[in-house]
């Protein structure tokens, strides 16, 4: 599923290509026939990003909100327009540009009422310049849940998924079953903190890289990592190679249905 910084990456972008002017809204597919009826030739106000949300703002006419879930993606080309390939949920054309939405778990089209509901719900987001990292700080204090599994709650922390998840726990040496009430609060500062500064570079560069500069392949003559994911991590999907810090195994187990990285000697229980 795609993090935090895919989102604000394909807002950022949605924003240069479309804002500040009319667009085509077709649904190829059907499934959004009717809806894009409705914003076909409305003007495209903005585009923003709210943890793993993305929302396309058409003013009066509503708000197409769209989460892309396991499967969801977005294709962008340039002008001419194509014929559809695949099942396109939803297409957008503007004057230099075309986008295709292929397999969303959500697109769907809602007041500006109902889009800042979605919002209320979720936690604060590391990239949202009005994120109040607080509020999830004392979510975490007061909680017996394990570190790890609040890091993947969306209404405690918005955008956090898998990988930043596993990446930060380990940059910080955090056990990741440490319950979150037992967290130092200096702490948890430096992990918001830290999470603003990897989805940041993330959103940037369009990968997660987590890995500092003495541990990078160039340096320690390691093979660059190889994995549809990209970047270079510590600790997510090496399960039973070696820290590259310490050289212990790396763990692997199961938390609430999701895949679970850490070192045992670097992030001591």
């Amino acid at each position: 599923m795609p993090e935090g910084h895919t989102l604000h990456r394909l807002a950022r972008l949605h924003q240069r290509r479309y804002a500040g002017a009319p667009v085509e809204v077709a649904s190829p597919q059907g499934r959004f026939a009717a809806e894009a009826a409705l914003l076909n030739g409305r003007r495209f106000d903005s585009a923003e990003a709210y943890g793993k949300h993305l929302f396309h703002n058409y003013g009066p006419h509503g708000t197409v909100h769209v989460h892309l879930g396991l499967y969801g993606t977005f294709s962008e080309s340039q002008l001419p327009v194509a014929e559809p390939v695949g099942q396109v949920r939803m297409r957008l054309v503007g004057r230099t540009h075309w986008t295709d939405l292929r397999g969303p778990n959500r697109c769907e089209l809602l007041t500006e009422g109902q889009a800042e509901a979605i919002k209320a719900r979720l936690g604060p987001d590391p990239l949202r310049r009005d994120a109040r990292p607080h509020r999830a700080g004392d979510r975490i204090s007061r909680s017996r849940t394990s570190l790890a599994a609040l890091l993947m709650d969306q209404s405690v922390i918005a955008g956090v998924g898998n990988v930043y998840r596993a990446e930060v726990l380990f940059r910080h040496g955090v056990a990741p079953m440490l319950p979150g009430r037992d967290l130092d609060e200096a702490l948890w500062r430096d992990i918001w903190d830290d999470l603003v500064r990897l989805m940041e570079a993330g959103v940037r560069s369009g990968r997660i890289d987590t890995v500092a500069e003495e541990h990078l392949p160039e340096v320690t003559g390691r093979a660059p990592r190889q994995d549809r994911h990209g970047g270079e991590v510590y600790v997510y999907r090496r399960t039973g190679q070696p820290c590259l810090v310490c050289g212990t195994p790396v763990a692997h187990t199961e938390l609430t249905g999701r895949n679970l990285y850490w070192c045992p000697a670097c992030q001591p229980a």
